[in-house]
């Protein structure tokens, strides 16, 4: 034998043991093979699987609104009828109290009468016949005769509320007719008087005087509105 065909023997063998232990290492799990296809399976793992989940949003816990629940709230709120025990105080108090207005001679009767006491004075009695309170404003205007003005107001006899007259009351106002010393002067005798109720204002009632007239001189003067007889006739 040669020795080249020597050499190729030895290189054929040692190509055989390579292959051999290549296949062992295959068939036990422990050869270059299996680590190169480890190494791709961690590099090709999806992202989704090993990712964390992201925790779920924290619950509301109870007495704690979100801000879609308050903004829902608030609009509740906003849309609730009124307080109804409110509608009813404030209609209440209205149709429990009747309206008062000015006393009217279309409303009213008006009667003048002579009295002894306090000598020289006229009283004026207004009566509600109305369906409803009246009130007597400031003191009357009264007109007797031919006289061309009205006499002026115990200015000390104003009270200090305007005089309410309910259905069936009367209020009083009493005239000085004239001065009892005789100081007076341009006296005459009057048979007719007008009264405005109101400080000149609104229809005049036409009292009855006595038969014989009543002494008039530029003296004369009237009371502001008074709810009693005694505080009329005190002036």
């Amino acid at each position: 034998m040669s020795a080249r065909n020597s050499r190729a023997r030895m290189l054929a063998a040692a190509a055989i043991t390579v292959v051999t232990l290549t296949l062992a290492a295959c068939n036990n799990g422990e050869g270059v093979k299996d680590e190169g296809a480890s190494a791709i399976s961690s590099a090709t793992q999806s992202p989704l699987a090993t990712a964390k989940p992201s925790p779920p949003p924290a619950k509301a816990t109870e007495g704690t609104s979100t801000g879609a629940d308050q903004a829902a709230d608030d609009t509740t709120d906003s849309t609730k009828a009124p307080d109804s025990t409110a509608s009813k105080d404030s209609t209440g108090s209205k149709d429990s109290v009747p309206t008062s207005t000015r006393c009217t001679s279309t409303t009213t009767r008006t009667t003048a009468t002579e009295v002894s006491r306090p000598l020289n004075h006229m009283l004026l009695t207004v009566t509600n016949t109305g369906a409803g309170n009246c009130n007597l404003i400031g003191y009357p205007a009264v007109r007797f005769s031919e006289a061309q003005s009205v006499p002026p107001a115990f200015e000390d006899s104003k009270p200090q509320a305007v005089v309410t007259l309910a259905p069936g009351e009367s209020g009083y106002a009493s005239v000085l007719l004239s001065s009892g010393d005789g100081s007076g002067s341009n006296g005459y005798t009057a048979k007719t008087l007008a009264v405005l109720l109101n400080n000149s204002t609104g229809d005049a009632a036409n009292p009855s005087l006595p038969a014989k007239g009543v002494w008039i001189d530029d003296t004369i003067t009237v009371t502001y509105w008074q709810s009693t007889m005694a505080d009329a006739l005190t002036w």
